[in-house]
């Protein structure tokens, strides 16, 4: 393995004008890091990955690469890019266990960081070493939130999370599991006990619905909700998944994995929202695609769709009389979720747009002083390396807020 990621290290062309680096949507210096690893530095190469992007190690197994870095390596020209992925992985695992934080300097202030996905993990280790006492508050029983429980196990293996768990706890961080605020505990609650800031980064968990007859079914399931544990769901021998985004893939190909013989996919269009890559891993699988088809009702025996038809326009209509039922044992909807209110329903100040996602600055300032907020709660489902690199301009918001206000 070692002599591959060497070999694929050197194919890097060392561009003046790096295209992969600007297709980064963390901008990764990944020419100065690939020279780095080659010179020999191999723990260089990892701290300048660690310092630019705390959750490196992750983005490097679950990001789109193929349409950021390696989609824009000038080699793809030529359909080879440089498996920038795999080099980036390679170095930031090799890495990930050398990282130490002993000389952190305490400076007295005390930051809560409300969700431990990945927001709240990126503000967490950033915020800790600058000398913060981080208390993260997780609803759940773990942490990771979409990274444990929305990413299937053969995408992002789970013993990454416990490393970056263990890593915390080396920090000074301190964890909360299962303590949901806004229920026994409120913001108010915590301002009351010294935080000089409060991070919500609670991510978005509630499924969007059809609105469409069946929904309330037995063999009915949200993509979201299975995904989270899959172990506790009887779906039968067969399954139609509404909706074909990379959680759609997601659900398919461990659906298969967990005993079902025949997984189709629909869409209403067929570009597929999911990366090309999904897809392809998907159909490799066993799943089926049908493109042009919308849901009308959902059944015990299988989900009803109507064909569509474009008016040359882009814009899709359904073609009377084409209703035809597609049978299976059971029907997951995965057509993304929003966010949950527990949080703004009990906190005054906190102001939400219409899809109920909290109202922030570029800073990730809400409408309430000393709340920031980042991540999918902000922005809607979002990649995760969009939620990191966000996350680091708030870290540095919160830090100057609190820095001012303890004068």
């Amino acid at each position: 393995m070692a002599f591959n990621i060497i070999h694929e290290a050197k194919r890097c062309l060392n561009c003046k004008k790096p295209m992969c680096r600007t297709g980064c949507p963390i901008n990764t210096p990944i020419p100065d890091m690939i020279q780095t690893f080659l010179g020999g530095n191999i723990n260089k190469a990892g701290e300048m990955l660690f310092e630019n992007n705390p959750l490196s190690v992750i983005c490097s197994l679950i990001c789109n690469h193929e349409n950021q870095c390696e989609g824009h390596c000038v080699l793809n020209h030529k359909n080879m890019p440089v498996h920038i992925s795999t080099i980036e992985n390679y170095i930031s695992d090799n890495y990930f266990d050398k990282l130490h934080f002993d000389d952190i300097k305490k400076n007295g202030m005390r930051a809560g960081i409300i969700g431990g996905g990945p927001a709240g993990l990126t503000i967490a280790i950033i915020l800790a070493r600058r000398g913060y006492d981080i208390t993260i508050f997780e609803s759940r029983e773990k942490i990771g939130g979409v990274l444990r429980y929305g990413i299937p196990e053969f995408r992002l293996p789970k013993t990454i999370i416990e490393r970056y768990k263990k890593l915390l706890l080396s920090m000074g961080i301190k964890i909360r599991p299962n303590t949901a605020i806004g229920t026994t505990i409120t913001v108010d609650d915590m301002f009351r006990d010294g935080y000089s800031a409060i991070f919500i980064g609670t991510g978005v968990w509630k499924p969007n619905t059809l609105h469409i007859k069946g929904e309330t079914l037995g063999n009915v399931h949200f993509a979201i909700n299975y995904l989270t544990n899959p172990d506790v769901y009887t779906l039968g021998e067969s399954l139609n998944i509404i909706g074909a985004g990379n959680s759609a893939m997601d659900v398919a190909r461990t659906a298969l994995r967990h005993g079902c013989k025949e997984v189709n996919v629909f869409s209403r269009s067929d570009h597929l929202a999911a990366s090309e890559v999904e897809v392809e891993y998907a159909k490799i699988d066993g799943v089926n695609f049908y493109v042009h088809v919308e849901p009308v009702e959902i059944t015990d025996e299988g989900t009803v769709f109507v064909e569509l038809e474009c008016d040359g326009h882009g814009n899709l209509s359904p073609i009377k009389g084409t209703e035809k039922l597609y049978p299976a044992t059971s029907t997951i909807i995965a057509i993304s979720q929003g966010p949950k209110d527990r949080i703004v329903s009990t906190t005054s100040g906190l102001d939400v747009n219409d899809k109920g996602l909290l109202v922030t600055n570029t800073y990730g300032e809400t409408t309430r002083d000393g709340i920031f907020a980042s991540g999918d709660v902000v922005r809607g489902a979002r990649t995760v390396v969009e939620a990191v690199n966000y996350s680091k301009q708030v870290a540095d918001a919160m830090d100057k807020y609190m820095q001012s206000t303890n004068k």
